[in-house]
């Protein structure tokens, strides 16, 4: 981004935040760090939020984080449902990168009482299922929020593909800093910083998400296609429901 749009962005921000479409067309072909920096002086510190899987994919950009601002918080939605290799792999990024905020949030214990006492739904309805489990919480998890980092990459393909590098959700802004990213790419980040793997990526798992829901994926395969198989659903709903 050159100097003259960082001042039209920022004189912006006194009042209100930028339209998404305006930094979107500013950072469309910015690097990831770059992306988060940027995030950062927009929103400002106390503002801006990553939300982070702690999936296959997810040290790359929590390094790029990390380079940024170690203290950015970083949100985890603790579903009930996740591999146990995910939690520890979590607690291994934490010390590994030196992450300052890691808030590991829960869905309603009430909810889940009232809408799935039997540890069901994930069978007969997955969408209710991530409704309450991950579209609930991270609601509630961001309203402290006036923007939000994730790690979404076009190469994951689905409605990925064509995502922008900067959107606005609800009343937030949502930055994508590794939207132009290939693997590739993320493996070179990896080997650079030494970063250790998920403990499930050598088990064929390219993609991991709740348990149930979560299969391995062969290479022919899109990263994704083992999230919710047989089933038309590709998305957990946290990207395709408007946050309010």
């Amino acid at each position: 981004m050159n100097a003259l749009a960082h001042q039209r962005l920022f004189e912006r921000t006194a009042s209100a935040l930028p339209p998404a479409e305006e930094i979107d067309r500013a950072l469309r072909d910015a690097a990831p760090a770059e992306i988060v920096a940027t995030a950062l002086r927009i929103v400002g510190r106390e503002h801006l939020a990553l939300v982070s899987s702690f999936g296959t994919e997810s040290a790359a950009l929590l390094k790029v984080m990390t380079d940024v601002d170690p203290a950015i918080p970083v949100i985890f939605l603790d579903t009930g449902w996740l591999f146990e290799e995910t939690l520890a792999y979590r607690d291994t990024l934490i010390a590994t990168l030196g992450l300052c905020d890691v808030r590991s949030i829960k869905p309603s214990e009430a909810t889940l009482s009232r809408e799935d006492p039997d540890r069901e739904l994930w069978f007969s309805d997955p969408d209710a299922c991530c409704r309450i489990r991950k579209v609930e919480p991270l609601a509630r998890a961001l309203k402290p929020f006036r923007g939000w980092i994730n790690g979404r990459k076009r190469f994951q393909g689905g409605l990925r593909a064509a995502m922008p590098v900067v959107e606005q959700d609800g009343e937030r802004l949502k930055f994508n800093p590794f939207a132009n990213v290939s693997r590739q790419q993320i493996e070179a980040i990896y080997a650079a910083a030494n970063l250790p793997p998920h403990p499930l990526a050598a088990k064929g798992f390219l993609s991991v998400g709740c348990m149930p829901c979560t299969s391995r994926t062969s290479p022919d395969e899109e990263t994704r296609a083992g999230r919710w198989r047989g089933r038309p659903k590709t998305e957990c709903g946290i990207h395709t429901v408007k946050m309010a």
